[in-house]
């Protein structure tokens, strides 16, 4: 029974990303109909129970509704609920445009300086260590699939010091986005470790626990960010 359980869970799961990603990617797009229940199990090759629970849970993230006549329709964008993680997921999947790509960079502007200067106050020796950790595992990657997971274990690290627990629990809401951020700028870069002197600069300044230098090397990190993402996509 329980193997049961759980090939139903990952079959609702699978049938939930097909037309969550759809819909983010555009292939449906605002205000279009969705065909009906029955040709659309059918289409996914599951049981009309199956896609009733996946499409409640597309409901609940903003991305359809139901009417009376008009049946299931794609709802406008600014519905959506963008910092779910299903969502900002298969935004990332589905190749992230230059609009989208720059609002999270503005995102990073608003909370990462306050983020590291919070942490440079706070910070405990232990955090302080991971935090060190984190750079030791970017400084020895290997490949940029280590030095992706390093960046973000850094940056995890940091808002883990800030001793804010609101500002902790953020980064599980933006992870997959921040991560598919790290992977595009170092893939477009000359060389994937080509930020590490800013990520240590701000390692340095909240390892001294000088707020300022940490909000003024972050914003910089961002920044070199941001222009060498604009630079690859001019090539």
């Amino acid at each position: 029974m329980a193997g049961k359980a759980g090939g139903a869970k990952n079959l609702h799961a699978r049938v939930t990303e097909d037309i969550g990603e759809s819909i983010v990617s555009g292939v449906f797009g605002p205000g279009d109909a969705l065909p009906g229940e029955a040709v659309l199990a059918e289409q996914m090759s599951v049981s009309r129970t199956v896609l009733r629970e996946a499409l409640k849970v597309l409901a609940s993230k903003g991305l359809i509704e139901t009417r009376q006549k008009t049946g299931m329709r794609v709802r406008e964008p600014k519905f959506w609920k963008h910092l779910d993680a299903d969502v900002l997921g298969w935004r990332c999947a589905s190749m992230p445009t230059e609009d989208f790509v720059e609002k999270l960079v503005e995102m990073r502007e608003i909370i990462e300086p306050a983020a590291v200067m919070a942490a440079a106050r706070r910070r405990e020796p232990e955090q302080l260590a991971v935090i060190a950790a984190a750079l030791k595992g970017m400084e020895d990657a290997a490949d940029l699939d280590a030095w992706a997971a390093a960046d973000l274990r850094f940056h995890e690290a940091v808002l883990a010091a800030t001793n804010n627990e609101l500002l902790s629990a953020l980064f599980s809401v933006i992870e997959t986005a921040l991560a598919t951020f790290f992977v595009m700028s170092a893939r477009t870069a000359k060389h994937f470790k080509y930020s590490l002197p800013q990520h240590r600069a701000v390692y340095e300044a909240i390892r001294r626990r000088r707020p300022n230098e940490a909000a003024v090397a972050v914003r910089a990190l961002i920044a070199d960010s941001r222009a060498n993402m604009r630079k690859g996509r001019k090539k």
